[in-house]
């Protein structure tokens, strides 16, 4: 997948971008920040998810401190969008937010 030229399809897909200097403006900035998390970005990843409202905002960051290690902020934000505290790999909980981004925005 050239670099801007290919929108991912799939967390496989996703996962070729990461080579790219950065996402394209044009993707939703859930999956930018998310991108940017791929990336061990997690300063990008934060700063874009702070300015997303909803649900899908408040699941990323409370992904975010559960990454950063911070069990108390995530379980507040993981509340605030009445999701458990996954008991899963910070691995698989990526996969799954990519994956449900990709189907809700299907670029």
């Amino acid at each position: 997948m050239k670099e801007g030229k290919s929108e991912p399809h799939n967390f496989r897909d996703f996962q070729e971008t990461l080579d790219w200097s950065s996402p394209p403006s044009e993707w939703p900035e859930a999956l930018r920040s998310m991108w940017w998390d791929a990336c061990e970005d997690w300063h990008n990843a934060h700063e874009i998810a702070q300015d997303i409202s909803g649900s899908i905002g408040n699941w990323i960051h409370a992904y975010l401190h559960r990454k950063e290690g911070d069990k108390y902020n995530a379980g507040y934000w993981y509340n605030r969008v009445n999701r458990n505290f996954p008991t899963y790999s910070l691995a698989e909980e990526q996969k799954v937010i990519v994956d449900h981004l990709l189907a809700k925005y299907i670029l």
